[in-house]
């Protein structure tokens, strides 16, 4: 049945901590991806997308409800989602869709609407409202290791332990080895959950459209891949590292960055290792990206996998695929592992669209910027139904249909919040309140601004000619009048996205004129 006869189908893939860069399809030198090129050779290939937050909550609060983090409030994980706000899910739900989880959203849910002891109060992974959920997979991965046990695996080790790699014969291993871990590539989280969905979806009707999330959790750390993956790259091959000439040099040029160094334990992405990520050679950083690139062949081999299902349902031609993840991954530039500050490296994401009713857009690619807010309100424009005007992303659509929009932004932005409400670290270290513990990044082609609160010192970056992020302007007088217009445009950004929820309306002596932004119900 054609997509006019009834709605598409909808497949929503995320992937955790890709670096957009990352894509054989993109043109990285080292990593091959062929099943995401081959959606890419049937859809749209969007070379400068970025994450609109990092980490993980904040970061899908940005993808599922279109709004940017000064107006969705989710600065960490464990920042609950207000309930008033529309999301992905049930917008789905009201197209008529029963969109169905397999993986985990991260979101934090609204405590005024729990009871006091309710026990989902005790996890930022709770499920964004909205989904039916097939396959939960949260951090502990409790039901990834059952299926495992059944499989006959020891599983007792638990998680992350059981991510550790097996040291074959008892031979030492350098600082940091490529063994595999005690399960097999079939037996990964992501081949886990594929098989769950190859399930749901033959069960699924013919004529009955379908909404499906698979969000795995892969190439997230901890950084380990079952064989081939673990030997499928040369620690030797890839590009040089973004990286000052020290680790040290990195901590002296902002009081962040000496902040975040300090912070990064090789434990969080490695169980096997102790120590500081910083203390790790340039060997070790080698071989840790060689194996974070065999995780990404891992689930692209996945993807493929998926493919193959959703073609053999004979559902191809009826199913908008979106490819993407939440953020990025610094992989060993700037001495750091993980997600989050400022840097490129943290926020460059993937994303392909594939609507086979747009088939002029196969094999192309669009170099201008593009958010995570865009895609909520893109999936809804291909389903058709007008984005409301309050969301802060931006249709994808006109890309798609051949054309480039009249007006679109000349910019990418970003966010990142480094609280600790619990913990209070952050506001400790630096002296500031919870409220000034955030950051907020214009990058534009040629230059990229950063400013922070609590009088912590801005940043300015010449890309075009420091393209790495390592000499900052922002002192530097020749450069002041560029620091101020970039001051001024981040201002204005905030001051054109800060909640419009009700601020699009108006009454009058006739009712309501304008827009009021009613959520979607729940």
């Amino acid at each position: 049945m054609t997509g006019k006869a009834r709605r598409p189908n909808v497949l929503l893939i995320t992937c955790d901590q890709w670096r957009g860069d990352c894509l054989s399809a993109a043109g990285h030198p080292v990593v091959k991806t062929p099943n995401a090129d081959a959606l890419a050779a049937e859809g749209m290939l969007f070379e400068r997308h970025y994450g609109g937050a990092a980490p993980c909550s904040p970061a899908r609060a940005c993808l599922y409800t279109g709004l940017y983090q000064m107006n969705n409030r989710v600065c960490r994980n464990g920042t609950p989602l207000d309930a008033r706000h529309g999301n992905i899910a049930l917008h789905a739900r009201n197209l008529g869709y029963d969109p169905t989880l397999f993986g985990y959203t991260d979101v934090s849910l609204d405590p005024r609407l729990l009871a006091p002891g309710d026990p989902r109060l005790q996890s930022y992974e709770g499920v964004l409202p909205g989904f039916t959920v097939r396959q939960l997979l949260p951090e502990h991965q409790k039901q990834w290791l059952s299926w495992l046990k059944q499989r006959g695996i020891d599983t007792g080790a638990g998680s992350p332990d059981i991510h550790r790699p097996v040291n074959e014969g008892g031979k030492a291993e350098a600082a940091v080895g490529n063994a595999p871990p005690v399960y097999s590539k079939d037996e990964t989280p992501a081949s886990f959950l594929t098989g769950e969905f190859t399930r749901w979806l033959g069960e699924q009707e013919e004529d009955a459209p379908w909404f499906a999330h698979l969000s795995f959790i892969s190439p997230h750390p901890p950084f380990i891949a079952p064989a081939p993956y673990n030997t499928l790259y040369d620690p030797a091959d890839g590009p040089a590292f973004h990286r000052a000439a020290s680790w040290q040099a990195e901590a002296e040029s902002h009081p962040y960055l000496g902040y975040d160094l300090d912070r990064q334990k090789q434990a969080k992405f490695r169980p096997d290792a102790s120590g500081k990520v910083h203390d790790w050679s340039v060997d070790d950083f080698r071989r840790i990206r060689a194996i974070y690139y065999g995780m990404i062949s891992e689930v692209d081999a996945q993807l493929g996998r998926i493919w193959q299902l959703v073609k053999a349902a004979g559902a191809w031609d009826d199913t908008i695929i979106v490819l993407t993840s939440d953020h990025a991954e610094m992989m060993g530039d700037h001495f750091m592992l993980g997600k989050g500050g400022y840097f490129d490296g943290s926020y460059h994401i993937p994303l392909i669209i594939r609507d086979p009713r747009h088939g002029m857009a196969a094999g192309s690619s669009v170099d201008r910027f593009t958010e995570a807010v865009d895609i909520l309100p893109t999936l809804l424009d291909l389903l058709g139904e007008a984005p409301q005007p309050h969301l802060d992303g931006c249709s994808l659509k006109p890309f798609l249909s051949g054309g480039t929009p009249a007006a679109w932004r000349d910019a990418a932005h970003w966010e990142f919040d480094f609280r600790a409400i619990a913990q209070g670290d952050a506001e400790r270290h630096f002296g500031i309140a919870s409220r000034q513990c955030n950051l907020a990044v214009i990058r534009m082609e040629k230059f990229k601004y950063v400013h922070f609160g609590g009088n912590l010192p801005p940043l300015l970056f010449d890309l075009e000619n420091d393209p790495g992020e390592l000499n900052n302007l922002a002192t530097d007088p020749a450069y002041l009048a560029v620091r101020l217009e970039f001051a001024e445009r981040l201002l204005a950004w905030r001051a054109e996205h800060l909640d419009q929820s009700l601020a699009l309306a108006e009454l009058t002596e006739h009712g309501v004129a304008g827009h009021v932004s009613r959520g979607s119900r729940q």
